[in-house]
């Protein structure tokens, strides 16, 4: 089985390792480098640096569409199947058309939910109490073609992007490795259409997403804080300082009003819409994450701080 896969992120990581390791990759497609951090320093993606380690041939090409030296790479290389996770970018027509049996992706949603870049992120800001993979045939769409299949695993409160993404790509590892033995044995497959009037959207998260508005219900800020962990990082503002919450949980001391902070025997406890957070992880811009504790030692001269 020839196998090009196609990917970037830490999601992507473990479908290429189990890949790797099953079956071997011939070539991987991968996006280009960028600058990161204060520094802008170049850092390589997880998918490349795995590349470099295991010294197999990749790819960082600028732009798929109207790329003839990639699409000869590809037809080259004569695929029998692509595996995309993760990627970042529609395929072309005639990349699609490229491998012998399929363009596969691996989607970290129930779809046609959450098609899009940011499906783990939304689903936990969103309050979904489950989410998970679906393989699925590629098109000429954003998550749009044919299902499959789809497994499905719970999202627990305790869960943040990252803790998802990692369950998430276990799971879409061993999905994809089961599939590739079943063609093995027969190329032949089955698949179905999605529902399309079903479709909501998980667009690429931004800064402005992680804004927390202390007037919504404390469920709703719980959400947005796993949501955004690691990044962008919820965040308020104490004055002009803006302030990233990494960290909280529920709370049921007495109501305070929303954004008003207390200091209940030791806890940082924020008032919401409806009940309280208790901040547990906390950070001014610029400076080291620390604990809530810490922080309200910082803030201890203050008169009624306020979160806005």
């Amino acid at each position: 089985m020839k196998i090009i896969f196609m990917g970037t992120p830490d999601f992507a990581l473990k479908t290429l390792t189990a890949l790797e390791k099953e079956f071997g990759v011939g070539l991987v497609i991968t996006q280009p480098d960028k600058p990161s951090g204060r520094k802008k320093e170049i850092v390589y993606s997880p998918v490349k640096q795995f590349c470099l380690d295991k010294k197999i041939n990749f790819l960082q090409p600028a732009k798929l569409k109207e790329n003839e030296i990639l699409l000869k790479n590809i037809n080259d290389f004569a695929p029998d199947l692509i595996c995309v996770a993760a990627y970042g970018k529609i395929l072309t027509k005639e990349i699609l058309e490229a491998p012998k049996i399929a363009c596969i992706n691996i989607h970290a949603s129930i779809l046609p939910k959450y098609r899009g870049a940011a499906p783990i992120n939304r689903a936990i800001i969103d309050g979904e109490k489950e989410t998970g993979v679906t393989i699925m045939d590629m098109d000429l769409g954003m998550d749009t073609g044919n299902i499959i299949s789809i497994e499905k695993i719970k999202i627990e409160n305790s869960d943040t992007t990252e803790s998802l993404t990692n369950k998430l790509s276990n799971l879409g590892s061993k999905q994809i490795v089961k599939f590739i033995n079943k063609l093995k044995i027969d190329p032949i497959y089955k698949s179905v259409s999605q529902n399309h009037g079903e479709s909501t959207l998980a667009p690429k998260m931004n800064q402005a997403d992680g804004i927390i508005d202390w007037t919504k219900s404390a469920d709703e800020i719980f959400n947005l804080i796993r949501g955004c962990s690691p990044w962008p990082i919820a965040h308020t503002r104490i004055k002009d300082k803006i302030i990233k919450i990494h960290k909280a949980t529920l709370d049921d001391s007495p109501k305070l009003s929303p954004g008003a902070i207390k200091n209940v025997e030791g806890n940082m406890i924020v008032g919401c819409k409806d009940r309280n957070l208790k901040i547990i992880e906390i950070q001014k811009s610029g400076q080291k994450k620390i604990s809530a504790k810490d922080f309200l030692n910082g803030i201890s001269n203050m008169s009624e701080p306020v979160f806005r």
